[in-house]
């Protein structure tokens, strides 16, 4: 059996997608853009910042 990266398609069996094709917005505290993770599928609408960093240095209103 070949491996190759047509092989990697998804443990799952799934289709691949291409990192430029995930949803991203931007980072409240930097302002840059950041894309999806797996690990964000379930609270993607909740996550605000890019990084444990920006989350600490956060901009609190008065």
């Amino acid at each position: 059996m070949a491996r190759g990266k047509a092989s990697r398609a998804g443990r799952d069996g799934g289709k691949a997608v291409r990192k430029g094709d995930l949803p991203s917005k931007p980072c409240l505290a930097c302002g840059r853009p950041f894309t999806w993770r797996k690990k964000w599928e379930s609270v993607w609408e909740e996550v605000k910042f890019c990084s444990d960093r920006c989350r600490s240095h956060k901009i609190t209103p008065l």
